[in-house]
């Protein structure tokens, strides 16, 4: 028992009391010592400030879970004269009674390996998360602690901006490491998880436990293992919240399965539906670039906006791991989630406040004001082998693990519309591809000509060229930026377009920006659901791509073949031509990355 205290003290270097991490939207400034002396009064350890919202059953039982919402508690969380946890109607953790244990369900796989642990060790670095912290592997792999450790310690690294003491911080974080090989469907695997938990919090002497379960497993055990953590892992004496991993199925009436399989063993307001990309950086700040700018929120709207492209490429293939893309496809796999996600976000009404349901409630508004994908409008496409620079680029047949003769699409494209008075009309183009010539995410705003434009005879026939266009890049290299007609300097008249440039690298002199893992495993804790898809929001979006997803596969449609690092097929220009739209993309604008 002496061990195990020694894992719960001594973890936190004595200057962590000196240092908070202000967070507002994507940006993170440090308090100085006595600006957090005078915020929180701890000496031996950083106090966090995390609030989450409440329903009516989380505020009758919030004192017993350890959540304090007394407004009379300085906030730690602060951007000037915004308090965070009022903005966002977050709830307050006292993690000086309170203890945290995170466990990552199938810690032996890839997604564990080269993302989570990962962020929860950065998390840790910043000092984010609470001094009694713990980190439980389980997966259906035999392994001791120490072999776990061994595994997780080869994924950790720090980031450019903060070496300090790295090693040192890596060996601290895997002394909170364990581990505990179980079946996902087996009760008695649990409840030895959940002894192993209970003697570890025990020994922190700590009044509460809050538990967090990550879920990285294939979904046939999704409903096996949450219900194994909710019956048998849960903690009595603070909150329990679990994460699942897309995919929420392959249709509506098989995400209705598993949303009723995980609503007989957790409540709603337990279950945290993660898409990664939401957490990206540029997603995040959204919001703040429209509802904080004047500039922007007057023009976004059908009287101004010609069209808006959202667009995901990369440029691989599924090299050797076809097998689990040929069960849903790149439709299910990123259109009908990631990029169906930042429409919402992108496309709600100026919601009521930023509290997380005002926010879910407004996406679920446009997903329910949009009408279902048609065939007439999608494209689809799976790349073939090429011969380039000496060498075979292999087509997605020639992956070993994809089913002879499959007819599962590598790139999809579709036009979907709202229909409510801000966007009548207006084109939301959706694009996604495998093996494509450049790795992109961005959304494209492309704006109306300007009516009787004096100078419509310096741009030629082509006005479309010289239209405005709001350029949102996800990633890589994360940047703002806005096409703008402006004159050549010198004699005489000449136009040219030009963009007013904000990269993040440069403006934020951040070599590295948070994973969106991180931010997202932060919120969790933070008990913050802004960024996470309700039950309801959910079945919105499959309702609208399932009658699509059947009748390709009831008609077996085949798709376009496209050679390996093209631009995609040919019939995705078709799709937008339709609608008048060039793809933005694919314009000489910038080089490919």
């Amino acid at each position: 028992m002496h061990q195990l205290r020694g894992l719960c003290h001594g973890r936190i270097p004595k200057g962590a009391a000196h240092m908070a991490v202000v967070r507002h939207h994507h940006s993170r400034f440090r308090l100085a010592p006595q600006q957090l002396s005078a915020s929180v009064g701890c000496e031996d350890a950083t106090r966090f400030s995390a609030r989450s919202s409440l329903t009516a059953d989380q505020q009758t039982s919030a004192l017993t879970n350890g959540n304090s919402a007394s407004p009379s508690t300085p906030s730690v969380f602060s951007f000037g004269n915004l308090n965070v946890e009022e903005a966002y109607d977050l709830e307050r953790n006292d993690w000086d009674a309170t203890s945290l244990s995170v466990v990552v369900v199938g810690a032996s796989g890839d997604l564990a390996k080269k993302k989570i642990f990962p962020a929860l060790f950065a998390l840790y670095y910043e000092g984010l998360l609470p001094p009694e912290f713990h980190v439980y592997g389980f997966a259906r792999s035999k392994m001791t602690d120490a072999e776990f450790r061994d595994v997780i310690a080869s994924t950790l690294s720090c980031r450019v901006s903060a070496r300090e003491k790295c090693q040192e911080k890596q060996e601290d974080f895997l002394r909170r490491c364990f581990y505990s090989a179980g079946q996902y469907d087996n009760a008695d695997s649990f409840r030895e998880l959940n002894r192993r938990m209970s003697e570890v919090e025990a020994s922190c002497g700590k009044q509460r436990a809050n538990r967090m379960f990550f879920l990285s497993i294939p979904p046939n055990v999704f409903i096996a293992a949450a219900g194994g953590a909710a019956d048998y892992c849960s903690t009595r004496t603070g909150w329990t919240r679990v994460i699942v991993e897309k995919p929420f199925g392959r249709d509506s009436a098989s995400s209705a399965a598993l949303g009723r399989g995980l609503a007989a063993h957790l409540r709603e307001d337990q279950i945290y539906r993660i898409d990664h990309y939401l957490g990206k950086e540029l997603i995040e700040n959204l919001t703040v670039l429209r509802f904080s700018n004047l500039v922007f929120e007057p023009l976004w709207s059908r009287q101004y906006i010609r069209n808006v492209q959202i667009v995901f490429s990369e440029n691989f293939g599924t090299e050797g791991r076809g097998g689990y893309f040929d069960q849903y496809g790149i439709m299910r796999d990123v259109i009908q989630n990631h990029l169906l996600q930042i429409l919402a976000l992108f496309a709600m009404e100026p919601p009521v406040s930023l509290a997380a349901e005002d926010i879910r409630n407004e996406k679920v508004k446009v997903l329910r004001s949009m009408r279902p994908v048609q065939l007439d409008d999608t494209v689809l496409g799976q790349y073939r082998s090429r011969q380039h620079g000496g060498r075979t680029l292999p087509g997605y047949l020639d992956d070993k693990t994809v089913p002879p003769g499959s007819l599962t699409p590598t790139f999809a494209a579709c036009a979907m519309f709202i229909n409510n008075a801000r966007w009548d009309g207006v084109p939301f183009l959706l694009k996604a591809g495998k093996a494509l010539h450049t790795r992109r995410a961005e959304i494209r705003v492309q704006f109306r000509h300007v009516p009787g434009n004096l100078y419509k005879h310096k741009f030629g026939p082509d006005l479309d060229s010289a239209t405005n266009e709001l350029v949102i890049r996800i990633q890589p290299k994360e940047a703002i930026y806005l096409k703008v007609n402006n004159k050549v300097p010198g004699l005489g008249l000449r136009l040219d377009t030009t963009r007013l440039d904000l990269q993040y690298q440069s403006a934020f002199s951040q070599k590295e920006l948070p994973d969106a893992y991180e931010r997202l495993l932060l919120d969790v804790v933070n008990g913050d659901k802004r960024l996470f898809i309700r039950y309801d929001e959910l079945e919105a979006a499959w309702e609208l791509f399932t009658p699509l997803l059947h009748e390709i596969e009831s008609r077996k449609v085949a798709p376009e073949l496209y050679p390996y690092g093209s631009r995609g097929p040919v019939g995705a220009h078709y799709l937008a031509a339709k609608y008048n739209v060039r793809w933005g993309d694919l314009a000489n604008d910038e080089p490919d990355e």
